[in-house]
């Protein structure tokens, strides 16, 4: 990891929100907030804490206020499909519109944090250049909360060729996410699990509206891998899973999926997710998908990428160290030429 410094600088101002109704049945001047499907009617601040209600306008707190920034191996957002081997920058805010007691980075996803900087997109663009990547990734908290400043870096970004990824829990309401669909080149999506009593509770949201999420994106050819983390007595019943590998394959068997090792964080204490198991599970989902990755286990037999035909070895992962074994440059298997979704 590579880490940029940046000078503190002042507090932007507020952004007005971009979805959002005011409607007069909603008492006492409430707004309702269109970004995700909480759609939450907001008197102060709504579930994500970043959008807030003034003099009934609704406006974005975030914009442009940045808690890391870093120079990763695109490996870590997970994305293994994607420019395998390339740095990108990633650029994360504060805030999220779940409240999953297992989170990861509840420092600044559930909170804001001190120490934030400030950049607005053109300086960002400017930093891509500087820095020399070509890849940008919004990842660390949810940047679905931060939409306004994503949007308008992102549009920013493609009028430079520069690579746009999100890291994502994926609960967003359709209209937004079509609006954003064009400037998005890559994304990793959190399906937290096949358990609606889990995802209501624990995380507070419902599977339906990631799942469509899922279907959209890679429906409008954005390149899409998944990320669940199986969690201990949570999200880890067999059947359960299996239904989503199921489900998954639906949309394509070719779809990149990540089952990763849990550790207890936050609010949440279960064990850590027993190894045995998440094998298992691997090896189920490998009857629906031909690309299953184990995250958090750093081994490189479940890291690696095989030729799901031939079972060749195409691409070697030891952690962040990746060798391209026997793939060609036009991403072929060099042993039986089936062509490998991955994007050089």
């Amino acid at each position: 990891m590579k880490y940029i410094d940046l000078q503190l600088r002042g507090i932007f101002k507020v952004k007005k929100a971009y979805f959002f109704e005011k409607n007069s049945n909603i008492k006492n001047s409430n707004i309702k907030c269109k970004l995700c499907p909480h759609n939450c009617v907001i008197e102060e601040t709504g579930i994500c804490k970043t959008r807030k209600n003034i003099n009934g306008e609704l406006y974005s707190l975030n914009y442009g206020e940045i808690t890391a920034i870093n120079i990763d191996p695109i490996e870590k957002k997970p994305l293994f499909h994607f420019f395998p081997g390339e740095k990108v920058l990633s650029i994360g805010t504060w805030g999220c519109n779940f409240k999953c007691e297992f989170c990861q980075n509840f420092e600044i996803s559930q909170e804001k944090p001190y120490g934030i900087y400030n950049i607005n997109p053109e300086d960002l663009v400017n930093l891509t250049l500087q820095k020399n990547v070509n890849i940008v990734a919004f990842t660390y908290s949810e940047p679905i909360v931060w939409y306004e400043y994503v949007y308008e870096t992102s549009k920013l970004l493609k009028e430079k060729n520069i690579k746009t990824v999100l890291v994502t829990n994926g609960y967003i309401n359709k209209e937004p996410l079509e609006k954003l669909l064009p400037y998005i080149d890559a994304m990793n999506i959190d399906l937290k699990g096949f358990n609606d009593n889990f995802y209501s509770k624990i995380i507070g949201g419902k599977k339906e509206y990631v799942m469509d999420t899922i279907r959209l994106s890679y429906e409008n050819n954005v390149h899409i891998e998944i990320t669940t983390l199986v969690i201990t007595n949570g999200n880890d019943n067999y059947n359960e899973l299996e239904s989503m590998f199921k489900w998954i394959s639906s949309i394509s068997k070719d779809i990149p999926l990540h089952l990763s090792k849990y550790y207890p964080m936050y609010k949440y204490n279960n064990p850590p997710t027993n190894l045995k198991k998440l094998e298992d599970l691997y090896y189920i989902a490998k009857k629906y998908l031909n690309y299953v990755y184990l995250g958090n286990v750093w081994n490189k037999e479940f890291e690696s990428t095989y030729c799901p035909k031939c079972r060749t070895l195409l691409i070697e992962r030891k952690g962040y160290n990746i060798k391209l074994k026997n793939i060609d440059e036009k991403g072929r298997c060099k042993n039986c030429l089936k062509e490998i979704p991955i994007i050089f």
